[in-house]
């Protein structure tokens, strides 16, 4: 233990005088995204009758973004008018294009939030368990 104290107390030292903190020392892991989640809705003041008329269609085309494996899964808001996709792709610019050329994208009705997703990050640490002091 005495050991271990007197190793940190270098290390510390060390560090301070090199003028570097621990977080520019310590690399924080990476998340690949492998997934996208977009949230759509609609804007204040959006003419809603319009959607309904665009809505089958809109439906049917998400359907088959579904079908050709694009969307990994799809649910509506419950506190208001919009969907939740998950999206089969890794990267915000082409989840955008795909999302915009649905017919309510094309008709600007419906904007998204894009965010990309992966992998638990806190996970990592279980590959790597802490090593304990045995002396």
């Amino acid at each position: 233990m005495k050991r271990l104290l007197l190793n940190l107390t270098t290390a510390s030292a060390l560090i301070v005088s090199a003028g570097v903190s621990m977080a520019q020392t310590t690399p924080l892991p990476t998340t690949p995204t492998t997934k996208i989640l977009a949230i759509g809705t609609f804007a204040p003041g959006t003419d809603m009758q319009r959607v309904q008329q665009i809505l089958p269609t809109e439906v049917r085309e998400t359907a088959q973004r579904y079908l050709e494996g694009k969307i990994d899964q799809w649910y509506s808001l419950q506190d208001r008018a919009g969907v939740v996709f998950i999206l089969n792709v890794t990267d915000v610019n082409q989840a955008h294009e795909m999302l915009e050329a649905l017919p309510l994208g094309k008709a600007h009705l419906m904007t998204f939030s894009l965010l990309p997703i992966g992998p638990l990050k806190p996970l990592s640490k279980l590959l790597n368990p802490p090593s304990q002091d045995r002396t």
